[in-house]
C-alpha cells in the first residue's frame, strides 16, 4: 500500500507549532527529528560520559529538525496536504507579523511530499518511542508498549503520535515536575487544578494520577479538546478530570489552587491577569513554554499583573515560572 509522507522543515522553536497545526489537520501520527537531540552527545560535559561514538553522529548535526507525519494515498489526502501547505503559510505569516513575539523564528515551514510504499510504516515509526520517566513518579507509556511500575511510580498512557504534549518536549516536562512538587507539598485530594491550554490533556492527567480530585482542562482548540478527552478515558481518570473547550479571559468559572499553563510566552504574558482572578487564596501559577531569553521580560510582565515570582526551573533553552499572587 503506498502512503504520502509529508515532511515539515522547521526550527526547534517551531516544532509543537508544527505539531500542533497536523493535530488540528487530524494528523495524530506523527515522528520529530531534531538534531539538537545530539547536543548532550556532542557537547559532553565530563570526559567519561562515554568512551566511544561513531563520527557519523556529527553528520548534519547543524541540519533543520523535520516534523514528519504519513497520510494514505487518496484524493481525500491530497486535499488535506493541500490545506496543510495553507496552514504553514499562513502560519509563516503570522511569525513575521509578529503575532508570536519579534524573537519567534519557526524556521521555512517548508512541506516536502513524497509518495511512501512501505506498509510498516506505521510500525516503524513507533520504534523511537520507549516508556520515559519524567518526574520522580510519573512515567509516561506509550499505547503499545509494556512497563511494569515500581511502588512508588504512577503510568500516564499516551500516544506520542499526539504529538502536543507527549511529556517529552522540556515545557512539559518542567511543568510536570512543578506540579508534581505543589501537588504532593500539600493534600492532593483537596487541591484544585486548572490547565490552561490543556492541548493533549498531559498535565491535567498527571494531577489526576498524583491524586487530585477536582481538575479542569481548557482549550481553544476543538480538536484537541476531544483528543484531550479520549487520553483521559484511557488514563482512567474521567471522575478527576474534565476538558473542555474554553477561553481562560471569558466565561470560565473555576478558581484553582494550582494554575498551570505551558503555553508561548506572548500568551503566559496576556493570560496573567486573568489567571490571577481564577486563583485560590495562596495557590500558585505554573507557567512554560517560554525560552531563556524570554525568562526576565516574561517574569517581569507576570510580576506586573500582581504576582510574586517564586521560583524558576530550566531545562536547556526553556524555561518554568513558578508565582503566587502579592
Amino acid at each position: 500500500m503506498r502512503y504520502i509522507q509529508l515532511k515539515i522543515y522547521t526550527s526547534r522553536q517551531g516544532v509543537e507549532m508544527v505539531s500542533q497545526v497536523l493535530l488540528n489537520n487530524g494528523i495524530d501520527q506523527i515522528s520529530v527529528d531534531d538534531p539538537a537531540d545530539m547536543d548532550d552527545i556532542l557537547n559532553k560535559k565530563n570526559e567519561y560520559d562515554w568512551d566511544y561514538f561513531d563520527d557519523s553522529l556529527k553528520e548534519n548535526a547543524d541540519r533543520e529538525p523535520v516534523v514528519c507525519a504519513y497520510l494514505d494515498d487518496s484524493e481525500e489526502s491530497d486535499a488535506r496536504v493541500h490545506k496543510i501547505k495553507e496552514d504553514m503559510v499562513n502560519l509563516k505569516a503570522e511569525e513575521k507579523a509578529g503575532t508570536f513575539g519579534p524573537e519567534a523564528d519557526f524556521g521555512k515551514l517548508s512541506v516536502e511530499v513524497t509518495i511512501v510504499d512501505d506498509e510498516d510504516w506505521k510500525d516503524k515509526w513507533k520504534e523511537n518511542f520507549k516508556p520515559t520517566k519524567i518526574t520522580d513518579r510519573i512515567v509516561v507509556k506509550p499505547t503499545w508498549e509494556d512497563y511494569t511500575a515500581a511502588d512508588d511510580e504512577v503510568i500516564l498512557e499516551i500516544d506520542p503520535g499526539m504529538a502536543f504534549g507527549t511529556g517529552t518536549h522540556e515545557t512539559t516536562s518542567l511543568c510536570m515536575k512543578l506540579l508534581e512538587k505543589y501537588i504532593l507539598a500539600g493534600n492532593p485530594e483537596e487541591i484544585k487544578v486548572l490547565d490552561v491550554g490543556c492541548g493533549s490533556g498531559i498535565l491535567a492527567i498527571s494531577a489526576a494520577l498524583l491524586g487530585c480530585k477536582n481538575i479542569l482542562g481548557v482549550e481553544i482548540d476543538t480538536d484537541a479538546v476531544e483528543i484531550a478527552k479520549e487520553n483521559v478515558e484511557l488514563n482512567k481518570v474521567a471522575d478527576s478530570v474534565i476538558c473542555q473547550y474554553g477561553d481562560l479571559t471569558e466565561g470560565i468559572d473555576f478558581s484553582a489552587d494550582i494554575i498551570v499553563a505551558n503555553l508561548m510566552h506572548n500568551l503566559v504574558m496576556m493570560l496573567a491577569p486573568s489567571a490571577l482572578k481564577h486563583m485560590e487564596p495562596g495557590a500558585v501559577f505554573i507557567s512554560s513554554g517560554i525560552l531563556i531569553e524570554k525568562r526576565d521580560q516574561v517574569a517581569a510582565s507576570i510580576t506586573e499583573s500582581g504576582f510574586e515570582i517564586v521560583e524558576i526551573l530550566e531545562d536547556g533553552e526553556w524555561c518554568a515560572i513558578v508565582a503566587k499572587a502579592k
